[in-house]
């Protein structure tokens, strides 16, 4: 048989009744993606020349979801079975090589127990699992010799066999030229009145086909989502995979069952995680970085011996070595940070860049701003850079320094070494090395000389 092609067919129809949602069952989320998106990123892996999802409660709302994705799409209009799903997919199917055919409810999917069921089957193969407790899966019926004979239905089994182990996932991998004449075969007489996939394996052994299978002793990874407490037990499941690797990467987790990361996270030596933090989409942290508890840090960087103190959240944002972030600090997207920077709590950064060795220590609103090196803003600053309308943009320059309770009203320019009194509101360019202030009206005062520190 040529292996020149290879189909593969996800099953993403089903409205997941107890799911209790109005939501398509493939659309839930696990780790923050979709169901089905994991499953598609899965069958990616296995290089095939197309993949068809068959899709059908939610309407369109399945495949608009994944509307970049280069997917084939059908609908299964009725509810029939999965025999009958299957056979929707056919015209879309090359007659050549083999069909691997996937569940859109089986999110931890392990790539390598498909990589070697469709390595051993010819005509077909199962991929099948054993539980303690098979209540509820079709049955792996075989013969004196261990060859598999069908596929029954719980609901079809006599009592002998349901105490059989061993059971079917879903997951199985067919010649695609017999597939099509197995799927025209099919017969509804059961308990449910439906066309079972199921039921080509019989036809399979009728046809004097021998059947392969490839039992996984990963039983997650052929767990589907029926009900909102398997995507709890997934989704944990999931996190502590994920957590072990972190760990033998040598992140420091202080406690691994108490992290989530729905995305990729990508880590350097000696990263230190406290408890409850969130990661989510693309994320680096370079050696020795150190993160607080409840941390949520969104498609950011974070540079080398870097410190994120508590509570922090963090969205699209760069952030050099050596800085330090936080407690409860928002650091929203445009964010960037050079190093040695120290960014205090409850302080809200928006599209601002900030230079080398300046500090925004306490309840400060900047955005839309360009700070430069040196530079200190003192407590309860805020940059106004929206007018209703509009937004403008605020520069401070090298050493400057914002005294506290002071509204910068853009588009402004603090220039190099000037000092700005505290509670002023700055309208206008404030001169560089010159103190300004208002009190009523705006002030410059020539020739005024910072403080010097007292050494004590």
């Amino acid at each position: 048989m040529t292996t020149s092609t290879l189909n593969i067919v996800i099953l993403a129809a089903g409205k997941g009744t107890r799911m209790n949602s109005v939501k398509p069952k493939v659309l839930h989320e696990l780790a923050g993606r979709p169901l089905l998106a994991h499953v598609i990123n899965a069958a990616r892996q296995l290089d095939p020349d197309r993949i068809i999802v068959v899709y059908g409660y939610g309407g369109e709302t399945v495949p608009e979801t994944f509307k970049d994705e280069n997917l084939t799409w059908v609908r299964q209009s009725e509810q029939l079975g999965t025999g009958h799903a299957v056979q929707q997919a056919l015209p879309a199917l090359a007659e050549d090589g083999k069909t691997l055919i996937l569940l859109g409810d089986v999110p931890l999917l392990n790539v390598e127990s498909c990589r070697k069921l469709l390595q051993q089957t010819l005509q077909l193969g199962l991929l099948t699992v054993r539980k303690n407790d098979p209540t509820g899966y079709g049955r792996i019926v075989r013969d004196a010799q261990g060859r598999v004979n069908a596929i029954v239905e719980h609901k079809d089994a006599s009592l002998q066999q349901r105490t059989i182990d061993e059971v079917n996932t879903g997951i199985m991998a067919v010649d695609s030229s017999q597939l099509k004449s197995w799927l025209s075969r099919l017969k509804n007489h059961n308990a449910q009145g439906e066309y079972y996939l199921t039921d080509i394996v019989s036809l399979a052994v009728e046809d004097g086909f021998s059947v392969a299978s490839e039992t996984t002793s990963d039983e997650s990874s052929v767990e589907g989502v029926n009900s909102k407490q398997d995507l709890a037990g997934l989704e944990r499941v999931y996190q502590l995979r994920k957590a072990t690797a972190l760990m033998q990467a040598g992140v420091t987790l202080n406690d691994p069952f108490r992290i989530d990361i729905r995305g990729d996270l990508e880590v350097g030596r000696d990263v230190e995680i406290d408890i409850g933090c969130i990661f989510e989409g693309r994320v680096s942290l370079a050696d020795g970085v150190k993160i607080g508890a409840y941390c949520v840090i969104r498609d950011s960087s974070i540079g080398a011996g870097t410190t994120i103190a508590p509570f922090t959240h963090m969205d699209q944002v760069r952030i050099a070595d050596e800085c330090r972030i936080g407690p409860y600090a928002r650091l929203r997207p445009g964010t960037e940070l050079s190093a040695d920077t120290h960014i205090g709590n409850f302080v809200e950064l928006k599209n601002t860049q900030v230079d080398v060795g300046s500090k925004i220590n306490h309840l400060s609103y900047v955005g839309d701003t360009t700070v430069g090196k040196q530079v200190n803003i003192g407590a309860g600053t805020i940059t106004c850079n929206y007018d209703g309308a509009n937004k403008f943009r605020t520069v401070i320059e090298d050493h400057a320094f914002i005294g506290s309770d002071s509204q910068l009203v853009a588009p402004v320019t603090i220039g190099a070494g000037a000092t700005i009194g505290a509670g002023s509101t700055i309208t206008k360019d404030a001169p560089a090395g010159e103190l300004t202030l208002s009190r009523g009206r705006q002030t410059t005062i020539s020739n005024w000389k910072r403080p010097v520190k007292v050494k004590r």
